[in-house]
């Protein structure tokens, strides 16, 4: 390390120190307020410049395309992006950045809340290479994944607890949220559906605080306009509740659906194995969905604004098919595709490599299907059905299923439209399609691979303790063993003499545990020096249950608990032997940990 470096880390560490007694003049509560300030204000700037590269790049790449033309260069645009992405996150980060959400809750669930310091920007950039090139995923992941970060590294920096470090995180989040949909309310409400385990007025006024503080930040720099302008939602009309209530029906099927594709087709492109591949069957497979469906482009958020205005032909813009915009049989099967394939979009281009999230493309199907289901009634019915209005709540409804999180989807769409009249439908399509989906498919997108793991915090403290309680550190490595060909001689010779335990694993020349020896059966025999040739297997035992090393906490104790036993072997996949668990050093662990988490 060179000296003006060394000068600059001493500079960093003093910073630190006076900050860390300075802090201490106040109480915790007063500095928990003021750190939700600071993270408020940093995550709402990182967002401001996510959105501005973001634009930067997508407007210089396509905003010069004539609409009535094919954009040919939309075959090439996707697996430019996502290979750029990929080079940055392999060379560059060196970690794995994708699924933003399922980050912060694996984050939350095994590493005590603490997110890497790459996180901060590494997220921001590869997101917006990949959507600005036109990878068919959403901007909301990355920053939020961002935002969790600089929440989580600040907690870090001021040596905060493991309790108010989940705070800080989760401030962060509701900050990014907020500041890139202009939506305060919605971020906290996020932070309360998805993240927290424990809710209270002393985490809530840091998450609001948060939340108003990066909004503010963006109303000065991007305007104080809605996200959405819906000049043609009108007013509520009861006759169309049983409409409303079609589609909610239709967006819980729609849920199923989507998450279904989501992860047949990963795991297809995970077939793939080497990352080349991923890169041209990925990158070219996208480039022909959005050469097809021009919408597909990006996160997609440009369509909303011609559905704001009753304008569904605005999807052939730049595709083959400009010329049959008005035919209403061509325009909804295109609409029809359109929803269907955005799930495949989505899924092939976090697959191949690319940043981005499931928020931006479950609001874009849900608007197609709403948009779809007042197409049909005013072509077909002359129901005289509002386009933007049927568009913002379909949009509620996936986003609901999809992350199972109602409340979320009924504010987010109220915020972003402005469209207050329509709360009656929001929450009635958003809580329909929800116990539907819920029936369909109990997880969210973001945690049905954390749950099949184990790996996920829940509201029960119990449930909650239990997975982030770390079974590997609990393990005890002294145990003496002995080898399958020794003899009782051997173990009272060179064994028994040297431990205090009462329990022996007995071990194969490979490492692998064949049973395990009790003292007490040995107790009779051991004075008996006749008996000394006797193998030990002669003693041996197969133990109860046996302990995977990478098992959840929660599974363990399950085995505790059937067995009846207070000590366990523990293994490795391939049964090799690595030590015991007790049942009394869990329960103390556990005691302890749930100490720590519940702690101000």
């Amino acid at each position: 390390m060179t000296g003006s470096n060394t000068e600059r880390m001493g500079q960093v560490e003093r910073l630190l120190l006076w900050l860390n007694v300075q802090t201490r003049r106040i109480s915790g509560r007063q500095l928990t307020l003021v750190l939700a300030i600071v993270v408020g204000l940093v995550s709402g700037g990182v967002t401001c410049i996510f959105e501005w590269l973001l634009g930067l790049i997508k407007d210089g790449l396509t905003s010069w395309f004539p609409k009535e033309n094919v954009g040919w260069l939309y075959l090439l645009y996707p697996m430019v992006g996502i290979i750029l992405a990929s080079l940055f996150v392999r060379f560059i980060v060196k970690d794995d950045i994708s699924e933003g959400v399922t980050k912060v809750l694996k984050a939350m669930s095994t590493s005590s809340s603490q997110i890497k310091p790459h996180n901060c920007y590494s997220s921001v950039v590869g997101g917006a290479l990949t959507i600005g090139f036109g990878g068919s995923v959403g901007p909301e992941a990355p920053i939020v994944l961002t935002g969790a970060a600089i929440g989580s590294n600040i907690g870090r920096l001021m040596r905060l607890n493991y309790r108010n470090m989940t705070l800080m995180l989760a401030c962060g989040v509701a900050a990014a949220l907020s500041a890139i949909f202009k939506a305060p309310i919605t971020g906290v409400i996020f932070v309360m559906e998805i993240l927290l385990l424990d809710m209270s007025m002393t985490a809530i006024i840091p998450l609001i605080i948060s939340s108003v503080t990066a909004v503010t930040l963006t109303f000065f720099v991007r305007g104080f306009e809605p996200m959405l302008s819906a000049s043609t939602v009108g007013d509520l009309s009861f006759s169309h509740i049983p409409i409303y209530t079609l589609l909610a029906v239709l967006c819980g099927l729609m849920c199923y659906y989507f998450m279904r594709v989501n992860f047949r087709v990963k795991g297809l492109i995970d077939r793939l194995g080497k990352q080349w591949k991923k890169w041209i069957v990925g990158g070219l497979a996208l480039g022909v969905m959005i050469m097809l469906f021009p919408p597909l482009y990006g996160e997609g958020y440009g369509i909303f604004h011609h559905f704001m205005k009753g304008d569904v032909q605005a999807v052939f813009d730049n595709s083959g098919f400009y010329d049959f915009r008005e035919n209403h049989w061509v325009v909804l099967g295109y609409l029809l595709a359109i929803m269907f394939v955005k799930a495949i979009a989505m899924a092939v281009t976090n697959a191949s490599g690319g940043v981005g999230g499931t928020f931006a493309p479950s609001l874009f199907v849900g608007a197609f299907m709403g948009a779809i289901v007042a197409y049909v009634g005013n072509i077909f019915f002359d129901a005289d059905l509002s386009i933007a209005a049927f568009s913002l709540v379909g949009m509620a409804g996936l986003m609901s299923g999809v992350m199972k999180a109602p409340l979320t989807a009924v504010f987010l769409i109220a915020e972003i439209s402005s469209a207050y009249q329509l709360f009656v439908p929001l929450m009635l399509v958003s809580c329909v399609s929800y116990v539907i989906n819920r029936y369909l498919e109990p997880d969210s997108i973001y945690t049905k691979t954390l749950r099949q793991k184990g790996q996920l915090l829940t509201h029960d403290k119990d449930q909650a303790v239990s997975v982030v309680l770390s079974i590997r550190s609990l393990i005890e490595t002294n145990i003496l063993s002995v080898g399958e060909y020794d003899t009782l001689g051997d173990m009272v010779v060179r064994v028994i003499p040297h431990t205090t335990r009462n329990i022996f694993p007995v071990l194969s020349g490979e490492g692998k545990l064949l049973g395990v020896v009790e003292f007490d059966k040995l107790r009779k025999d051991m004075f008996d020096q006749t008996k000394y040739p006797n193998s030990v297997q002669r003693y041996m035992i197969t133990p109860p249950d046996v302990i995977i090393d990478n098992e959840s906490a929660s599974s363990v104790l399950d085995k505790f608990e059937n067995t009846g036993a207070w000590n366990l072997p523990v293994t490795d996949k391939e049964g090799r032997y690595v030590g015991f668990v007790s049942k009394s050093r869990i329960l103390t662990a556990y005691r302890e940990k749930l100490k720590e988490m519940t702690q101000e």
